[in-house]
């Protein structure tokens, strides 16, 4: 009986936590475990694809006259399947299963071998592939980006460490900067310890006075800070701040299918280009992440809230070659991010093709998805100073002058979020009141709104009436929030707002309707009326009662108590 738990375990945490588990029968209890509890599609896909993995070492070749169906799992079946390559076989098994149990999920797999083995005898070829530029195959046409001066379709090439970019604003170190640095250090240690490499974590520092923070980078986990300084990078521009970084990224590239490139010489690195990069999902990462990944030729994950290293099978036929077979892929970064809907993740991969290598593998990095790690002042590193060449067409858009606009309010980075939506209504301005006094209780706290608020027609007096405006909107087309704790007062939970705050640690929900759809993806539910909840939470943090306060509705799990 194993004493491994799923449900203990974010879909993000569950592969390095598996990945010391060989035993096929210990797997199987933990996808029943997981059957049981949670069912998650992901996280059953995940622990099926390990089991399948070990049981080909060490199951003999499934004969399919023997196979009770009735008596396997859906896994079972779907390992058993593997090692028949008869037709005849499989169209028995599937009657059996019709005649049977008749389960969906077990026709599927079966009915998915039997494609996969009629397209293996008919035609279990390579994918013919036209590995040609577009310029090669179109001499007649104008190519625009036919001097662009970048490696396309790098094949063979040599792939090391893991590339952060850490964004500056008004000259300081922002936190997502440091969250990223800290993961990196994590990732790259396990990297170093499953794959027995030595491998690093490279900061990127571009501006005009950055230098001041390479002893940060350095502290927050970085081994390499490659610094590029210049009196004209003080703003954020596009064009020299994706040049610069894609130049650092491609400067080793020396070789292309055998073929001498033009990247120069470096002495602290000795690979093509990096193996993996991370960009803040701010409004100039998301910019800059875009532009260099696609300029290096590779794809992006954006807006991702988890990260993880580790093997994968893939029987995609584009990335595999052939159809009908599997293959592992190594040291796949898996980028987990919302769905547009707000009640789904995925995990993006960025694959290699048969006869193209996608690298570096790129994500963007949603701020307070990751703790900022405690800076070691006494961690040493290299510097590199960039020193190529910089075109001054890159500059040739200045600013000339510029006007100081409110900067709005930055939800992004406090511990505490309290927000209000469409219950204040009986008293718009009493529950704006009490949300603040809530959140003045707490040291790093703000206030946010719902997008009902916002285009509302709530009438609200002057003294609270900045707390509704639009700059601090949650949810799909407001800020995007991970604080540790989030309240949210008189909020139905509408998808766009569920994409905004999903990622928070602890979500404390109130509200009168009992089905409301906060309350599927709320740590706590409280069934109340939020001028009668506020007050009372208030008055628990002023005594210290706040956690026995929440307790007494059921604990941590989604309770329904009556604001006690």
């Amino acid at each position: 009986m194993t004493d491994f738990d799923p449900s203990e375990y974010e879909i993000s945490e569950l592969g390095p936590a598996l990945k010391d588990i060989e035993d096929v029968g210990e797997l199987e209890e933990i996808l029943q475990a997981e059957h049981r509890g949670e069912n998650r599609a992901p996280v059953i896909a995940l622990i099926e694809s390990r089991i399948e993995k070990f049981s080909e070492d060490d199951e003999e070749p499934a004969d399919a006259g023997s196979l009770d169906l009735a008596s396997m799992s859906t896994a079972d079946v779907g390992n058993a399947l593997q090692d028949i390559d008869e037709i005849d076989d499989l169209e028995a098994l599937l009657e059996a299963e019709e005649a049977g149990e008749d389960r969906g999920a077990v026709k599927r797999l079966i009915n998915k071998r039997i494609d996969s083995v009629q397209g293996s005898d008919e035609e279990a070829t390579v994918a013919d592939v036209d590995e040609r530029t577009a310029e090669e195959r179109h001499p007649d046409l104008d190519h625009p980006t036919r001097d662009k001066r970048h490696v396309r379709s790098l094949h063979g090439g040599v792939y090391r460490d893991m590339w952060v970019y850490c964004e500056t604003q008004a000259g300081e170190l922002i936190d997502v900067s440091k969250e990223m640095l800290g993961k990196a250090r994590e990732l790259m240690d396990q990297y170093n310890d499953d794959y027995d490499e030595d491998e690093r974590v490279v900061a990127v520092l571009i501006g005009s006075d950055v230098s001041k923070h390479v002893d940060d980078v350095i502290a927050y986990g970085a081994d390499v800070a490659v610094v590029r300084e210049d009196d004209r990078l003080e703003r954020f521009q596009h064009k020299p701040y994706t040049e610069i970084f894609c130049d650092m990224a491609r400067a080793g590239a020396t070789h292309n299918r055998g073929e001498v490139m033009d990247g120069r010489d470096e002495e602290w690195r000795d690979y093509d280009k990096p193996r993996y990069t991370l960009f803040p999902a701010t409004n100039n990462g998301r910019d800059l992440s875009a532009l260099v990944q696609a300029e290096l030729d590779s794809g992006l994950a954006s807006d991702c809230s988890g990260l993880y290293i580790e093997n994968s099978i893939i029987s995609n036929p584009v990335k595999t070659g052939v159809a009908g077979e599997k293959k592992e892929f190594e040291r796949v970064l898996h980028m987990k991010r919302p769905d547009f809907s707000g009640f789904e993740y995925s995990t993006i991969l960025c694959i290699d093709n048969p006869t193209r290598e996608f690298h570096p593998q790129g994500g963007s990095v949603i701020p307070g998805s990751f703790d900022i790690p405690d800076g070691d002042p006494e961690r040493e590193g290299l510097v590199v100073e960039h020193d190529a060449p910089l075109d001054d067409d890159w500059f040739r858009v200045n600013v000339t002058d510029h006007d100081q606009l409110d900067e709005g309010i930055d939800l992004t980075g406090h511990d505490v979020i309290v927000a209000f939506g469409r219950g204040i209504g009986d008293n718009p301005t009493k529950g704006v009141e009490l949300t603040l006094e809530l959140a003045n209780q707490f040291e790093d706290a703000e206030v946010g709104v719902t997008r009902g608020i916002v285009t509302g027609s709530f009438q609200f007096d002057g003294h609270v009436e900045q707390y509704t405006h639009e700059d601090r909107q949650l949810g799909e087309t407001g800020q995007v929030v991970a604080p540790k704790l989030y309240i949210a007062a008189g909020i139905s939970g509408a998808i766009q707002h569920k994409v905004g705050v999903d990622e928070s640690d602890t979500i404390i929900a109130i509200n009168t309707d009992p089905d409301a759809r906060i309350r599927d993806f709320s740590d706590y539910f409280i069934e109340g009326d939020l001028f009668d909840v506020l007050p009372k939470l208030t008055q628990a943090l002023k005594d210290g009662r706040f956690e026995e306060v929440l307790a007494s509705d059921g604990g941590p799990s989604k309770t329904n108590g009556n604001s006690q």
